[in-house]
C-alpha cells in the first residue's frame, strides 16, 4: 500500500513587487523598501510576523515566481527557489510599501542581494506569517535578540503598553550595529557587545541570565538557533518559567551556508 502524503496548508500567494529604495542603516544592516500595486490589501496585525521573499537567481535573468506543490514551493523545472524569511519591518498601505531588514556579511544570497540590488528590480513576497500576540496584562517583559532580530524587537517593544516595564537586551558585534528603538517610558535597553572570538549568542545569554523577571512576566527572544535554545533551557529549567509565558525563536544557524540570512 502506498502511503498518502500529507499536504501542508498552502501559504499566501506570492505578490509581485519591485525595489523602491535601499538604505544602509549600519555597517551590518540594510533596509530594503519593496512596493507595488499587488501590495494592496497586505496587512500585518501582529508584531514579529514574517514574510517569504523570493530573490532573483544570482546568475541573472527574469524573476520567476515558484508554485506550491502541496508541500513546498518549487520552480517550473523542479528546482527549489531562493527564498528567505524576513520580518515585515514597516508596512505603508497608502504608499503600497513594505520594508524588510537584511543583515549583511561576507557571503549569503540575501546579503549579496541587499548589497547589490537597485531601485526598480523585481522581487516577490508571500505572507504575512503568524506574529506574536503581546499580553497587555503581563507584569513585565523581557525582549531579547541579536542583530537579526532588531526589526522584530522594534515591533514587539512598540506594542508593549507604556505602563508595562520592559527589559530589552540586544547583542551586536560592534557598537556601530546599534539602531534607534521606539521610545518606551518603561523600557531599559542594554546593547550587549560580543567579545572577540566568542560564539554568537554568548553575550545575549549572559545578559538574559542577569535580568530580573517579576512573577507573571513574558519573554520574547530570537536569534541564532543554538543560542536561543540555551536561553530556552535557562528559562524553563533554571527559572521554572511556564512555557506559555515565552516565545523563543531560532532565526538562523551558525556555520550553515548563508548564516544570518534568514531573518532580520
Amino acid at each position: 500500500m502506498t502511503a498518502t502524503r500529507r499536504l501542508r496548508r498552502e501559504p499566501p500567494a506570492f505578490r509581485h513587487v519591485e525595489v523602491r529604495r535601499v538604505e544602509r542603516l549600519t555597517p551590518r544592516m540594510v533596509r530594503v523598501t519593496l512596493g507595488g500595486a499587488e501590495l494592496a490589501g497586505f496587512t500585518v496585525d501582529q508584531p514579529a510576523a514574517s514574510v517569504r521573499v523570493v530573490l532573483p537567481n544570482p546568475g541573472g535573468g527574469d524573476l520567476v515566481v515558484p508554485s506550491w506543490n502541496g508541500n513546498e514551493f518549487l520552480m517550473p523545472d523542479g528546482r527549489r527557489p531562493t527564498i528567505r524569511t524576513l520580518t515585515p519591518w514597516r508596512v505603508d498601505p497608502d504608499a503600497l510599501e513594505l520594508d524588510v531588514g537584511i543583515v549583511v556579511h561576507g557571503g549569503g544570497v540575501a546579503s549579496d542581494w541587499a548589497l547589490s540590488v537597485e531601485s526598480g528590480e523585481p522581487a516577490a513576497i508571500s505572507g504575512p506569517g503568524r506574529g506574536y500576540a503581546v499580553d497587555r496584562d503581563a507584569s513585565g517583559y523581557l525582549i531579547a535578540g541579536d542583530v537579526t532580530a532588531i526589526p522584530a524587537i522594534t515591533q514587539v517593544l512598540d506594542a508593549v503598553p507604556d505602563a508595562t516595564p520592559a527589559q530589552v537586551r540586544v547583542e551586536v558585534a560592534h557598537a556601530d550595529g546599534r539602531l534607534a528603538l521606539p521610545e518606551h517610558p518603561g523600557a531599559k535597553v542594554e546593547w550587549c557587545e560580543l567579545a572577540p572570538g566568542a560564539s554568537p549568542g554568548d553575550a545575549l545569554g549572559a545578559a538574559v541570565r542577569d535580568v530580573h523577571l517579576p512573577d507573571g512576566a513574558r519573554v520574547w527572544a530570537a536569534g541564532e538557533a543554538a543560542a536561543v535554545q540555551r536561553i530556552r533551557r535557562h528559562l524553563f529549567d533554571d527559572r521554572d518559567l511556564p512555557r506559555a509565558q515565552t516565545s523563543v525563536r531560532g532565526y538562523w544557524k551558525h556555520g550553515r551556508a548563508g548564516d544570518g540570512d534568514d531573518d532580520a
